[in-house]
Parts: C-alpha cells; sequence; structure tokens
C-alpha cells in the first residue's frame, strides 16, 4: 500500500503484514478492544466517560424548562391574544397572529426609523387580516420573563387598536405603553 508504513514481518502482529495509520505508533494502532455492552457483553459499547455514568439528557423533553425561548415567546403571544379574545372576541375574528424572529430589513412607509416591536398588515387579496409580533426586538427590550410578558401584551394590544382604530387603552385598560 503506498503511502502508508507497513509493520515489518515478526513484528507486533507476524501474521500479517497491516496498514499502519499515520501519526497513531505501531503499538496503540495495533491494539484492538472489542465493543462491549454495558452489561460487560458482546453488544455495542456506550459512553461512560471517567465513571460518571451515562450520559443523557437533563430534563425530560416533556418537562416545562426543557421549553425553548421562542416556544415561551410563543405562549406569551397566545396568553394576551386569549384575553384580548374574551372582550374583542367578535372583532378579532378571522384574524391571524404571528411570530416572526425579526422583521423585514425595509420599514413600513408608516414607521418611524426605529425597529418595530410588531406589524399590523389589513386584509386583502383574500387575505385575512395579521398581527406579527418580532420576538427579537422585544426580547432585546426586556429585562426578563415578566417584562416580556408584559410587554408582549402592549405590542399585542397596540397592533389591535390600530386595527380597530381604537386607542390601546381602550382595547385594554391594563395597558402599560411606552416601552
Amino acid at each position: 500500500m503506498p503511502g502508508f508504513p507497513v509493520s515489518p514481518p515478526g513484528g507486533p502482529s507476524s501474521r500479517r503484514p497491516r496498514a499502519v495509520r499515520a501519526g497513531v505508533p505501531a503499538a496503540l494502532a495495533s491494539l484492538e478492544i472489542p465493543p462491549r455492552g454495558p452489561d460487560g457483553g458482546d453488544g455495542p459499547r456506550r459512553r461512560d466517560r471517567r465513571g460518571r455514568g451515562i450520559r443523557g439528557p437533563l430534563l425530560p423533553p416533556s418537562a416545562p424548562a426543557n421549553r425553548t425561548r421562542a416556544e415561551r415567546f410563543d405562549e406569551h403571544v397566545l396568553a394576551a391574544v386569549e384575553k384580548l379574545e374574551r372582550t374583542w372576541g367578535r372583532a378579532l375574528r378571522g384574524t391571524e397572529f404571528a411570530v416572526e424572529d425579526v422583521p423585514p430589513s425595509d420599514p413600513a412607509p408608516w414607521e418611524d426609523a426605529g425597529v418595530p416591536l410588531g406589524r399590523f398588515f389589513p386584509a386583502e387579496a383574500g387575505q385575512p387580516a395579521r398581527i406579527v409580533v418580532y420576538r427579537r426586538p422585544v426580547e432585546q427590550r426586556a429585562l426578563d420573563a415578566e417584562d416580556t410578558s408584559d410587554l408582549v401584551r402592549d405590542v399585542v394590544v397596540e397592533q389591535v387598536g390600530h386595527m380597530l382604530g381604537r386607542s390601546p387603552e381602550e382595547i385594554d385598560p391594563g395597558y402599560l405603553g411606552g416601552h
């Protein structure tokens, strides 16, 4: 085999010449470790590094702490929408609520130069009205999880107010405003 050093006959393995991987000493390359199962049998070997036990997930997938930031943010938006639907259910019928990570780079004509936290897209061409909340800008402005929840509620209330042509205080008397 060109390019690979071959162990000499009568060396560590005198049965047949064998290619040795480059950079691995011949004594180590000749070691063959049979795979063992967790019980010491011949099954596949599981990783038990430094005797600390088999590695696995820290939390089961169903645990609440195992949710991603995006999933928690979606729950904040759903909670805000459900609260508004109790009072404004008929007016909100057919409206879609969505979450996107970041707003598009081109601002809408009515928006100032700042980064929008949410947008209202009116119904047109067979598409229903849509309110979009942008996750990353909201999370950047929030201080903690409770502040995120309040800010999401404010953004949803502002966009619903924009859609219905009413002030945010009319939509939700608990509107905090001023983010």
